[in-house]
């Protein structure tokens, strides 16, 4: 499972250093993701395994015309790309364009169980105080959890 987040720069060619945590369990399920564009957050990445998870859930559970739209706005837009020896993954051009970037070319992973998100910093931390009030309304029962 993915969790924690990281702070990672983009080099030139768009291609960043994998931190060991996420390197150790990509690993585990074949040194590659799947890029699709996110819900919330403008990117989100897969192991192969989750996504083809995510595809089987998609086929057992949507009726035709719900699977027609996924594959044509979700799996049509879909890229892989896989960790190289130096540890960098790239995020492919198309999809690097749907984060944000600034000029410091930096991006936030965010483990999300069974997923990873890719934020622009600054909208995280948007996003972050955005949903700090719900969180707090929260915290009684999401610290029963831990």
């Amino acid at each position: 499972m993915f969790a924690g987040q990281y702070h990672c720069k983009l080099d030139e060619k768009g291609r960043f250093i994998v931190p060991s945590p996420i390197r150790e369990h990509l690993e585990s399920q074949g040194d590659r993701v799947i890029f699709v564009k996110g819900q919330e957050q403008p990117l989100a990445a897969y192991s192969v395994k989750e996504w083809e998870l995510v595809l089987q859930r998609a086929q057992d559970t949507f009726d035709e015309n719900q699977s027609r739209l996924f594959m044509h706005f979700v799996v049509s837009e879909a890229a892989s790309s896989e960790i190289d020896k130096s540890g960098r993954m790239l995020i492919p051009g198309r999809h690097r364009k749907m984060i944000p970037l600034e000029d410091d070319q930096e991006i936030v992973l965010v483990g999300m169980y069974r997923r990873l998100e890719i934020w622009n910093p600054s909208d995280w931390r948007r996003y972050l105080m955005k949903h700090d009030e719900h969180f707090e309304q929260n915290l009684g029962k999401v610290l029963n959890i831990l």
